[in-house]
């Protein structure tokens, strides 16, 4: 063919090359899930979260996104916790221009958390600006309210269940993930027809609010999260649990906190404590307070989808209507006035208060004041990640650090895992065990027994290929082989 002369219309386009798959994070760790596609034409992130725990970790939010973040096409989301979403506005002001495609809960908690996470950023560089505790003069935030603000208008919801094209020949589906509002497995096709699944953070099908994830339909790789992938949940003994916890302490004349994420977990403690209130098992006498803007926040979000009837909530939770989520009385902490209050209140009390891991939030507060009588209680519900203060209470800690100072634990610490949105071992199998087998599955999301365990049980029940891969690696979708850079 003449240099500069146009193909023959009938001339054969080229075939696709595999699409090129590294895992940045979410790796050997339950936090910073980053999951890289590059095909001919896209790269699409799916997954853009912080890492947390360990301060090891909480450094590498503060390295350069591995590759230039102006290249990237779109970033999918699977649901809106700050280790999926909250590295946003950080690719965001390395350049990042492209959509950001969730479901429309997940965009309405995504910006409640986001707005949460540049604050907290911005108080804590502030704090140790003024007191000195931080090595780095001056200490700086990762991301501040203005990258939130450029961040936001990138977001583009998109309707669950149905097939959206992200660029050409890369297709998106988003399913019902049942962990919390909002959440979703995504399938993506690519370009030379190969598909992608990535699980997110499955729901369990025992969530009190939510209806189960819709089944898993098969592709040809997939990311599956292994949080508990070494456990198994006992609902009605958490349950049980966590209703002994509040009445043991309440007998002896002290306090509950209850650190819990903001989102989704704030709501099913409120569920469980309306459950209490209605049996008389916690009187009416003791107030519930919410201490946590975020978490108010996310609640209205949950008020609404109850109130529009959201397919994505139980029946019987609809027909209760909000009062499902309402252990009245309780009292919602939105000012900081309010939550110094407070500290100020006469007799026992329950506080829900975030951040759930304890890593930061308005629960420290609550935390340096009460640890120290063993009267009281803290109440940790779900996963904890090493590294996290919640970790090293559930771990026995005697001191705790916090504000630049040790406290110490003196109060009963319990630990009701159970109340975990994440699906189990059990039930991570039981969602995957009708589908066609992937030709690999690549356990992400979890610690490292977690996903050794899960992956030696695809392999023995159900005869798949499963890996647990390594931080950076990466794999051709299509032909599953790995290649380290």
């Amino acid at each position: 063919m003449p240099s500069g002369s146009e193909p023959a219309p009938h001339a054969a386009r080229a075939p696709a090359r595999p699409a090129l798959l590294t895992l940045l994070g979410g790796v050997g760790t339950v936090t910073g899930s980053k999951f890289l596609v590059e095909s001919d034409h896209a790269r699409v992130l799916v997954e853009c979260g912080l890492f947390q725990g360990h301060a090891k970790l909480r450094r590498r939010n503060w390295e350069k996104f591995a590759r230039a973040a102006s290249d990237v096409h779109a970033v999918v989301v699977t649901h809106a916790h700050l280790d999926h979403c909250g590295y946003l506005p950080r690719l965001v002001r390395q350049g990042f221009r492209g959509p950001i495609l969730m479901s429309a809960p997940t965009a309405r908690l995504a910006e409640i958390v986001l707005r949460d996470s540049a604050r907290l950023q911005m108080e804590a560089a502030r704090h140790a600006n003024e007191h000195g505790w931080s090595k780095h003069r001056p200490a700086d935030p990762l991301y501040d309210d203005a990258d939130v603000e450029r961040t936001l208008a990138f977001f583009d919801p998109v309707p669950v269940g149905s097939e959206v094209e992200i660029m050409r020949g890369t297709r998106l589906t988003l399913h019902h993930g049942g962990h919390i509002l909002g959440s979703a497995w995504a399938h993506l096709t690519l370009e030379d027809g190969h598909t992608l699944a990535v699980s997110g953070d499955l729901g369990r099908p025992g969530h009190p609010l939510l209806r189960p994830p819709e089944p898993f339909s098969g592709a040809d790789v997939l990311l599956m999260e292994s949080t508990y992938g070494n456990r198994r949940h006992d609902r009605e003994g958490g349950r049980r649990a966590f209703a002994s916890a509040v009445g043991r302490t309440l007998a002896r004349g002290g306090s509950v906190v209850v650190p819990a994420f903001a989102i989704d977990r704030t709501e099913v403690v409120l569920h469980e404590l309306a459950e209490l209130r209605g049996t008389g098992a916690l009187p009416r006498s003791v107030p519930v307070y919410v201490d946590s803007p975020m978490a108010l926040a996310a609640l209205d979000v949950y008020r609404d989808a109850l109130r529009g009837r959201s397919a994505e909530l139980r029946p019987e939770v609809l027909d209760r209507g909000t009062d499902a989520l309402s252990p009245d009385p309780f009292l919602a902490a939105r000012t900081v006035q309010e939550s110094i209050a407070i500290n100020s209140a006469r007799g026992p009390c329950v506080i829900v208060s975030s951040a759930g891991m304890a890593t930061g939030g308005r629960v420290l507060h609550h935390l340096r004041r009460l640890l120290p009588d063993p009267r009281n209680s803290v109440v940790v519900v779900g996963f904890a990640a090493a590294g996290t203060r919640a970790r090293d209470l559930v771990d026995g800690a005697r001191v705790l650090k916090m504000f630049g100072e040790y406290v110490p634990v003196r109060a009963e610490v319990v630990d009701v895992p159970h109340f975990s949105a994440h699906a189990d071992a059990d039930q991570v199998l039981d969602w995957l065990r009708d589908a066609p087998a992937p030709h690999t599955t690549y356990l992400v999301h979890g610690e490292e027994g977690a996903s050794a365990a899960l992956r030696d049980r695809l392999d023995r029940e159900l005869g798949w290929t499963a890996v647990v891969p390594k931080p950076g690696e990466a794999v051709l979708v299509r032909l599953g082989q790995f290649w380290v850079r």
